[in-house]
């Protein structure tokens, strides 16, 4: 929900610390280990004596089992940078505090048996650069970009940084999980606030759309059948290339370049349902029967099974739709739309009858916002797309007849609505009571976690080092200094 907040002095506090509890940065790289043993403590932190421990290579504090280093603050503010994150106004004080947090968070997260499933960890690392390496080009580019000698290099350190980064986030989430607010406690919350400092909550809306996709033919969808099945002939027959016809005639236009290729792994849920089915029953060399998704049609070659890895190829084609099943579709919306308008039927009815969206139509076409899972729309965090669809239209007001696609059907028609429109205004208690509830409840979860975390550092033994005993904290991180 959009807050103007640049007279809500209470929020100012909420804003440091959610940006403390949430920002476990994914791209902050943390190298140092945990320390194991006696020998291994010699080796980073010399002892004085039993209570005090001095910097020596490069330790610049120590928090409970964990280091770190002089150099993890410059990987920091490195990473930051390459993130396109401007570093102009972050200090390394401030990047030095964020990290004695997150180590912080992680030893007791060791200390409460907190566990995380290095499965899950290595599973998220894949996706990761498998998502980081299509954006930039490739592996090679990924591993140069982020200054690594090899790909495991660069794995073994994701795999760390999402690893402490899970354990940090399951301390957190301990320390807030049983945290609740009563409505006495919302409404003490809301009366705290002076009357020229409560927030203002942006304008708020619903969207519903109805859409209707051209129907192919049968006869189209068997002509797509029947080529599949004339490649397939053709690679087994007479030695064709499987990867040649990937190339040529495919309609997955991502996977062209690579001739139709995809590796495909059991224990991770990557392409849809029937694609999965159709490449897990093949033995290798097999090529598939043509066989249908959502996206069209498919036939599949199996080339390598390496344990639980599936290298295939496939060929997708389409079957086309003709100009006069778009004209049909186009005509069908026209004449919905002129129904509705006309009061012979709700939006919502019709939706429910006519729709071809799925996601949509059993809830009268009503969207569901991406970010929160319910219906509403903060005006000013709408997608671009939809607000330009949306922007002129009154409350209840149907739009025009709109053509539209998407990464399965490449021609398709909606309409849309505003079903309900709540304008900026500034907090109400009784009209905005579920937001005002989260904003007391998030106060209360700050305050918790600042309370944990005021005695863990006085339970946890704690040394900064050298320049970094200068800097000024929020947290009482220098107590062995006073």
């Amino acid at each position: 929900m959009p807050l103007k907040t640049n007279n809500l002095k209470f929020l100012i506090k909420v804003k440091y610390i959610v940006l403390s509890i949430l920002m476990l940065l994914p791209f902050v790289t943390m190298s140092q280990e945990i320390i194991e043993d006696e020998k291994e403590i010699v080796e980073t932190v010399k002892k004085v004596d039993s209570t005090q421990r001095i910097k020596i290579d490069g330790v610049v504090a120590v928090v409970g089992d964990f280091v770190v280093l002089d150099s993890d603050i410059d990987k920091q503010f490195i990473n930051l940078e390459q993130s396109g994150v401007s570093t102009k106004d972050i200090t390394r004080c401030q990047l030095f505090g964020k990290l004695l947090e997150d180590k912080l968070y992680m030893h007791h997260a060791i200390q409460d048996s907190l566990e995380v499933n290095d499965v899950e960890i290595r599973s998220n690392v894949d996706q990761q650069i498998n998502a980081f390496a299509q954006q930039i080009g490739s592996i090679e580019k990924l591993i140069e970009y982020y200054r690594k000698e090899s790909e495991q290099e660069l794995r073994d350190e994701m795999f760390e940084l999402n690893k402490n980064g899970k354990m940090a986030n399951l301390m957190q989430q301990k320390v807030i999980e049983e945290i609740e607010v009563t409505p006495e406690e919302v409404r003490q919350f809301f009366n705290k606030i002076p009357k020229d400092e409560r927030p203002v909550f942006g304008t708020e809306l619903k969207v519903a759309q109805i859409v209707v996709i051209p129907k192919t033919t049968e006869a189209e969808k068997q002509k797509v059948i029947d080529r599949l099945k004339e490649f397939k002939a053709d690679v087994l027959d007479n030695g064709a290339s499987f990867t040649t016809k990937a190339v040529l005639y495919t309609d997955d236009v991502p996977s062209r370049k690579t001739g139709g290729k995809y590796t495909l792994n059991r224990k991770r849920p990557q392409m849809v349902k029937e694609f999965r089915n159709v490449a897990f029953s093949l033995q290798e060399g097999e090529i598939s029967d043509p066989f249908e998704t959502e996206f069209g049609y498919h036939i599949i070659l199996l080339e390598k099974i390496r344990g639980q890895e599936y290298d295939v190829r496939h060929i997708l084609l389409r079957p086309k739709v003709t100009q006069q099943a778009v004209n049909e579709a186009k005509e069908k919306l026209e004449l919905t739309r002129k129904l509705i308008v006309d009061g012979e039927i709700t939006f919502a009815d019709a939706a429910r009858e006519v729709s071809d969206e799925k996601e949509t139509k059993y809830e009268g076409g009503l969207l569901i916002n991406p970010e929160t899972q319910d219906y509403v729309f903060p005006l000013t965090k709408m997608d671009p797309e939809l607000y330009s669809q949306i922007q002129n239209l009154k409350d209840k007001e149907v739009s025009l007849v709109l053509k539209d696609e998407d990464r399965i059907n490449p021609e398709k028609f909606k309409i849309l609505t505003v079903t309900n429109r709540t304008d900026e205004h500034e907090a109400n208690f009784a009209k905005d009571y579920i937001k005002i509830k989260e904003l007391a409840l998030r106060e209360k979860q700050i305050n918790a976690i600042e309370k944990w975390q005021e005695e863990k550092i006085m339970d946890t033994f704690i040394r900064v080092n050298g320049e970094y005993r200068e800097c000024v904290f929020n947290s009482n991180w220098l107590k062995n200094e006073n």
